[in-house]
Parts: structure tokens; sequence; C-alpha cells
């Protein structure tokens, strides 16, 4: 038998007063969520959900999501996080595929759902909502003491998410228990994580990386910080607070932590050792910031929803290699492969292709997606790289978004590190645009701190400067925002989809 709540429990015995997790303002130990967690399992069990149900789950950030990962891994039953402010359409959509019996949530925003076509257990953990449970009426009798399911052996699926749809269609994954535990597991040893440290996690539960940042501290009995929303100022102020020690950051989010750290007033933060960029590349310049600002240690990862993290950079370890996203973790072995299935020397392009022990458990009733994106018994990321002779990997960007001008291949990343260096931008992303006589040319969209006075002629000029002629962007356009999903990776494609049909 393997749970990845009786590893939980047994954190728990040894660190019972200490605080488990802190969420806004809600602060529980150790002692407090294993009895949460045991009950809990014990109203799931008692109210129908049996072994290998999936549960859709629509809950903000907050203690009784994290009980209920636990919770559903002691019974072995699997859960479907989406994001609240989905329409009911893509919601209905994701809960049919998955074969959703069950779902649990809050009643704000269950009230704005319905679910006919679910025929177990409905549970609010707030307020009464007409047709639904409260969960404090099932719980009132409920004994605490751990709780098992004898028959889960660790390879039920527990996390049932949607693959981002960076690049269009979203797929069902599968994440198994051994999954996370393996993957929580990697990230403690690769960080070198206690029990002393302090975890932030500032991204939505219902995506793997806030689980994971979850998961790791209470698997060895350190402490959780889970932020409900996520602002640049609110996590200077959580991790000043907390005596935050570790956490994993979204590009996009370390960007604009960034800006707020330029402020001369703010101060200093001591207690992290460590922080890690992760989801997309961030620029040279905006690492050399943070790590004149934070004073930690400074890592990037490279990886995917599938395979975890497959690649790492200590980036105040290797200056030189700053453009990479670092070498293979430990367990990984990365190769780039050729159109023609060869496989590239150092320095040639391809796809970059992964084997790990962390792998997902394929995509949910898609056999053929899943054996799609395996090469043998390498995960195919559908990302261009290249390796150099040292192992480092160069992330180019993803194959879909490859701009082929005149029959010469163009890397929007390439694009993106010289436009962001220039004073006054915000964000940007080059973008493929057709052109009748090159097939494509370079676009390239811009979020500015200043519309008005922003002088696109000296923005032609830098990059004329600093880009060969075949990267010469030949059009811009000036955005409100770039278009991203709910972790803030940027769509790309959503670009050359909606600017491409229209003039400058």
């Amino acid at each position: 038998m393997f749970s990845l709540t009786k590893k939980f429990y047994e954190a728990s015995l040894v660190s019972h007063s200490k605080t488990a997790v802190q969420c806004g303002g809600d602060i529980i130990s150790y002692k407090d969520l294993s009895e949460l967690v045991s009950r809990l399992s014990k109203v799931l069990s008692e109210n129908g959900v049996s072994y290998k149900d999936n549960i859709g789950v629509l809950l903000p950030n907050d203690i009784y999501f994290v009980a209920l990962i636990l919770a559903s891994a002691s019974l072995g039953v699997s859960i479907t996080p989406l994001n609240s402010t989905m329409n009911q359409a893509a919601v209905d959509k994701a809960f049919r595929l998955l074969d959703t019996k069950h779902i649990i949530g809050i009643a704000a925003t269950l009230d704005a759902f319905e679910f006919p076509y679910i025929t177990g257990l409905k549970m609010s953990f707030d307020k009464e909502i007409q047709g639904y449970q409260l969960f404090s009426d099932l719980i009132s009798d409920t004994p605490s003491g751990p709780f098992y399911n004898d028959s889960v052996t660790g390879d039920e699926p527990l996390i049932m998410t949607m693959t981002s749809g960076s690049t269009g269609e979203p797929k069902p994954i599968i994440l198994t228990q051994k999954n996370k535990f393996d993957r929580a597991k990697a990230a403690t040893e690769l960080y070198n994580v206690t029990t002393e440290d302090v975890i932030l996690a500032a991204t939505p539960l219902y995506h793997s990386l806030a689980e994971r940042l979850v998961l790791m501290p209470l698997m060895i009995g350190a402490t959780s910080v889970l932020m409900k929303t996520f602002s640049p100022a609110e996590w200077i102020k959580a991790v000043q607070k907390y005596k935050v020690s570790f956490t994993i950051a979204v590009s996009s989010q370390l960007r604009l932590i960034a800006e707020v750290l330029k402020s001369p007033f703010l101060p200093e933060i001591e207690s992290l050792r460590c922080i890690v960029s992760s989801s997309a590349l961030l620029e040279p310049h905006t690492k050399k910031e943070l790590i004149a600002k934070l004073h930690c240690d400074f890592h990037e990862c490279y990886g995917t929803s599938e395979i975890a993290i497959a690649t790492n950079l200590d980036i105040t370890n290797s200056e030189q290699k700053l453009k990479s996203v670092g070498k293979a973790v430990p367990g990984t072995d990365v190769k780039i492969l050729k159109k023609d299935g060869s496989y590239a020397a150092f320095g040639e392009t391809g796809e970059i292709i992964c084997k790990t022990r962390m792998l997902f458990g394929g995509y949910f009733k898609k056999p053929e997606a899943t054996n799609d994106a395996m090469h043998g018994e390498y995960f195919k990321t559908g990302d261009l790289g290249k390796l150099d002779s040292d192992g480092f990997l160069y992330y180019l960007g993803r194959e879909k978004d490859l701009i082929i001008s005149g029959a010469i291949n163009i890397y929007p990343n390439d694009i993106d590190e010289v436009v962001s260096a220039f004073h006054g931008v915000t964000e940007c992303a080059a973008f493929a645009y057709p052109d009748r006589n090159l097939g494509e040319i370079v676009a390239v969209a811009l979020v500015v701190k200043d519309k008005e006075n922003f002088n696109l002629k000296e923005m032609r000029f830098h990059c004329a400067a600093n880009l060969a002629d075949y990267q010469q962007p030949l059009k811009f356009f000036i955005l409100d925002h770039l278009p991203k999903n709910n972790m803030g990776k940027l769509k790309r494609y959503k670009l050359s989809e909606e600017l491409a049909p229209h003039g400058e």
C-alpha cells in the first residue's frame, strides 16, 4: 500500500503542534489538519464517494482545498479542480470528459453553475445552498483518527488536470499519488528543503505548481504559506510577515515583483534562502535585478505538467549560462530530437524530449494522444531547444510558435529578449504575421508603461542595433495586456489569431 496521506500523517506525528498551513488569516496546525483530513475522508466515504471516483472541485485557495487533496488520496479517489471563473460550457466539458461523479465547492461559486449530470455527492464547504449538503452538518458526528482505504496502491489518479492550452485545445492529464509524491520529493531534494523551511505557494491550487508547493512541506513537517490571490505587493508582504524561506514562482509574477522591488522604501527581504523561477523564461536583466534585491540563491527551471521539473539552472553559480534553463535534474535525461527522428548534436536545434521517473499517467481516455506524445520512453514536449557541450539546455520556444520567414527559422524568445530590454516596455511577445512575399514576418505585441510618450521609432532603432536583419520586427502592436492563461503563461498563438487578420 502507498498513500500520500499516510506520509502526511507520519509527518504530523512529529510536527503535531507546528503550523502546517497558513492561508490568509487562517492558520492550522499539523494536529488539527490531520484531524480535519481524517474526518473529511470519513464524510466522503460515508456519503457515496467510492474508490476511483472523480470529484469536481470549484474552490478558492484555502485550507479546505488542501485537506480535500489529502482526503481524496486516503480514499483512492481523484479530484478535478477547475478555475471557478470558467463559463458553464467549459466546466461542463471538463467534468463530463473526466467522468466526474461528485462536486464540492463554496456556495458563491456553486450557485453560479448547474450540474444535472452530477449523480453523487454535492457538497458546500461554507454556506447552505439548495441542492447541496453542508460540510459542517455532515462532519458533526464523525469521529477523528487516521482513515485509509487499504486498496490504495498509489497508482490511482489523484489529480485530473487540464494542460495549459498554450498552443490550443487543452488535454486532460492524469497525475497519480506516486506522481505527486515523487515530484514533491524531487523538488525537496533538489532545493535542499528541510523541516525548518517556510514554503510559499502563490498560484491557484487547481494548478500542479501550487499543489507541489503545498505537498512539499506537508510530507516532511515544514510550514506552507498559501496565498489566496496573488499581487506583487501582497507576495512581498507574505514573505516578510511569515519569514518565507523558499518558493517556486511563475516568471510573470517575478517580473511584477521585480518592478515593485525597485522602490527604495521597501524594507529588505532577509528570510528567503532560495527562489525558483518557472513556467517561462525570465529576461537576463530581470534575473539580475531580482538577484541583487533578494540576496538569496536564485534558480530557473524548465518542465511541463506532464514531466514536472526537467532541468534546473543555479543562476547565482552559473552566470555564464544565464540564457540557458540549466542541466537535467537527477533521474531525468534530456535529448534534442530532429525532424528525421535522429538525435541532434550539441548546438543543433530540435524538439526537447525528456525521460523521467516523474512522467504523468497519460491523457485521460486519450491513448492515441498519449502514444503520440512519446518517443520510446521520452516525452515529446513540443518545445524547441538545443544542448551545449556542457549539457545545458537552451529553450527556444514552442514549436508551433516558430516564425518561418523566407524559409529562415526565427525564434520568438530571441526577439522578446531584445525588445524587453528597451526602456518603457513592460511586456512583449514576438509572433508570426502572414506576409504575401515571405510567408511570415516578425510582429511584436507590446505592453508599455506610457502609451502616449512611447517612442516606437527609437524602438525600431534599438531592434536594428541588436537583432539580425532577418529578425527585425516589421509590425508593432501596443496593447493593454498580453493574452495569458490563468497561471500567467503567455498564449502566443492568440496574438497571431487576434492581430494577424487586422492592420497595424
